[in-house]
């Protein structure tokens, strides 16, 4: 069944990248919002890292473990074995409908060190408040990258702030984000520390 879903996934996935019609987007939106659905039961039969593992792949993004080279990108060859093994190091959502109903599947992630967020049509600021809230990444995240992701403004990159540990952020193509010097003041008070590279108009 899990296979059979991937593949599903995977073409309909495939079909995003199609020219549709306005009329479409209800169906697309109802569809992502079924692939983000969180299933707190599969969380606690694999764990946290495997099932956000499916669910960010069954969003067409792809992750990368600790210690590999590779990043996972076929739902269907998901690594078996024992599940305390593989944990994501790593999440690329370019081009995926991840939002933010799915995000309860990053409660659990100890390891995420970094995030790429790039043409991601779902994201919003209220996606950023929430993923800059979960502790444990509070505690792991330590590079983003956002690019050309047109819901997002100021309100959302500041939340990123609570991100403590973060040393690296790029931001590339937000014609959201308005007040770039402000950004600027507001990361230099709250994370010293962190390397902040502004690609914006």
């Amino acid at each position: 069944q899990m296979m059979l879903f991937g593949k599903i996934s995977q073409q309909l996935c495939g079909l995003k990248k199609l020219p549709w019609s306005c009329d479409s987007r209800y169906f697309w939106g109802w569809l992502n919002a079924v692939f983000n659905k969180v299933d707190h039961e599969r969380i606690r039969d694999v764990g946290p890292d495997r099932a956000a593992s499916e669910w960010l792949l069954r969003c067409g993004a792809t992750v990368r473990y600790h210690g590999q080279e590779r990043w996972q990108k076929d739902y269907n060859n998901l690594p078996t074995g024992p599940l305390h093994k593989y944990k994501i190091q790593a999440i690329d959502a370019t081009d995926s409908c991840i939002m933010s109903i799915g995000f309860d599947y990053m409660e659990g992630l100890e390891h995420v060190e970094k995030i790429t967020l790039c043409k991601c049509h779902y994201i919003e600021d209220g996606c950023l408040q929430r993923l800059s809230q979960i502790e444990k990444l509070q505690k792991s995240l330590l590079e983003m990258e956002i690019i050309s992701c047109g819901n997002i403004t100021d309100k959302g990159i500041i939340a990123l702030c609570h991100l403590r540990n973060l040393r690296y952020l790029f931001l590339s193509d937000l014609p959201g984000v308005k007040e770039k010097e402000n950004l600027v003041q507001v990361f230099k008070t709250a994370l010293p520390s962190l390397e902040l590279k502004l690609h914006l108009k």
